[in-house]
């Protein structure tokens, strides 16, 4: 009896070990070849990824065993049907803390990456056409030339100057593309050369470079630089009268900011320098008149500090201090032009995002010249920006500033110019978008002095149609009236249509 038990014990133990075998055996079957695909994910595959990427066959390292062949259903593929659908896996050269490769290089970035124009995607194939832009290191060149026919007529009392040009105007603009920091500048040009009439040209040229630096402790650094040249207007309260060419001016201009957050305080210091060179204006008669007496330097410096009340609404003060000195201690008419000005406004500032930001600023001030026989200018001021778009596709601008502007004409100081300034541009369609402008500046002279207040209303209409890309269909027709106290009024009208390539 014993001896049967013992047997039947034996057969026991030994059916249970070939159970575990081939429980064993299977297990190892089913592993390998998900074993396989993961060592087979590529470093940038994403780890959730579901699709699995087939082991080389020819790879003996990976290649499944003939009991784990026999383990797979003839209808399905072994390298496909092996992993559980939304298996994680954990590889040990990927760092469990991270959320992908894209991602967290832009979270490393103190600046996002260069968007293209119209939104299209990051560029992919620099070949294709759907690129905006020309790519140039780290930089992003985007220029553009408008060719355009005009028409102009110009009234001042009885005297008409009517003419037609052709007008090229050159824009483009380089932006950085790097990690931290970043670097922008801004070129235009604007030529003109008459076809028929009389009418003065009005060639300008700008360029402008700022670069900002990212520092430690929430502070940032802007480092500006910019030259500008344009013909005085025959407008302009300043310029020669009855010359057939005013005078051309040279600006040249530098300057240093920084910003930095106090926590809800928020401080702002910023140093400028402007250097004005005139050249002569030439008369009907040919005759030169030298205007050296008006080149100048001007430096000035303004702080500010605001406080956030929440992130949408910082109230702020400022205070500014100026001085500009000339090359010349007197001008031609013997007054000292030398002077310096000081001032302080308060405004709040605003900012509800990509729809509404903006600020706005009063004050008043100050304007002090080296000659006791010039008054001063004591002016209150008015200064703001607001950038609204109440829908998609249209965008509306509004700028207020006040600025004090020396005269040339004996016994008198100067003036202070008050400029409204607006924009709406609107989407008619994908390819059809207009703008309409308009503004004003009054120029008010101090009330002991001999000076005639003016006032100056402007608009213009301006239609784009996107024919391609690369090339638009533009046109443009804008109106100009200044009037004054004492004096002519002066009437100016201008249409146009041209042709922009741009890249």
């Amino acid at each position: 009896m014993n001896i049967g038990k013992n047997k039947a014990g034996q057969s026991a133990l030994r059916l249970t070990a070939w159970a575990t075998c081939a429980a064993l055996g299977w297990g190892i079957a089913f592993a390998a070849p998900m074993s396989a695909d993961a060592q087979s994910l590529t470093a940038n595959q994403n780890l959730d990824d579901t699709s699995a990427v087939p082991a080389s066959p020819a790879d003996p390292a990976v290649a499944p065993s003939n009991d784990a062949q026999a383990a797979v259903p003839t209808n399905q593929p072994a390298s496909t049907g092996d992993a559980p659908p939304n298996m994680r896996l954990r590889l040990g050269n990927v760092d469990p803390t991270t959320t992908g490769s894209t991602l967290d290089n832009d979270l490393r970035r103190v600046n996002t990456a260069e968007p293209s124009i119209d939104g299209l995607r990051t560029r992919q194939h620099p070949d294709r056409a759907d690129a905006q832009g020309i790519p140039l290191g780290t930089f992003t060149l985007r220029p553009s030339i408008n060719q355009s026919i005009n028409t102009e007529r110009d009234r001042t009392g009885s005297i008409d100057n009517n003419r037609t040009f052709l007008q090229t105007d050159l824009r483009s603009t380089l932006t950085s593309d790097w990690d931290r920091h970043g670097l922008t500048i801004t070129g235009e040009g604007v030529w003109q050369r008459n076809v028929s009439g009389t009418g003065e040209e009005k060639p300008t040229v700008s360029l402008n470079a700022d670069l900002r630096l990212d520092l430690p402790a929430s502070t940032t650094a802007h480092i500006t630089a910019g030259y500008q040249f344009y013909r005085e207007d025959t407008s302009d309260p300043n310029a020669i009268a009855g010359a057939t060419k005013q005078s051309a001016v040279n600006q040249f201009t530098t300057g240093l900011s920084l910003e930095r957050d106090f926590g809800v305080l928020r401080g702002t210091t910023a140093v400028a320098l402007t250097r004005t060179v005139y050249s002569d204006a030439v008369l009907s008669d040919g005759t030169t008149v030298t205007l050296s007496d008006r080149d100048q330097t001007a430096g000035t410096w303004r702080g500010r500090i605001g406080y956030e009340l929440s992130p949408v609404i910082i109230p702020f003060v400022e205070v500014d201090l100026g001085r500009a000195v000339y090359d010349q201690t007197r001008d031609s008419n013997g007054y000292a032009r030398s002077n310096q000005s000081y001032g302080g406004r308060g405004g709040v500032e605003f900012d509800l995002g990509e729809k509404f930001k903006g600020e706005l600023g009063f004050g008043y001030q100050h304007t002090q010249f080296d000659d006791s026989r010039l008054a001063s200018v004591d002016s209150p001021t008015i200064d703001g920006n607001l950038a609204w778009s109440p829908q998609r596709g249209t965008d509306i601008s509004v700028g207020l500033s006040t600025t004090v502007q020396p005269s040339t004409t004996a016994g008198l100081s100067g003036y202070t110019a008050y400029q409204l300034t607006s924009t709406v541009s609107h989407r008619l369609r994908d390819d059809l978008t207009a703008k309409l402008t308009g503004g004003t500046i009054w120029r008010d002279y101090p009330s002991n002095g001999s000076g005639s207040d003016e006032t100056e209303y402007d608009t213009a209409l301006g239609l784009t149609w996107g024919i391609n890309r690369y090339l638009d269909l533009t046109g443009n027709i804008g109106y100009q009236l200044t009037t004054r106290k004492t004096g002519d009024d002066t009437r100016q009208l201008q249409a146009g249509v041209g042709l922009t390539v741009k890249r």
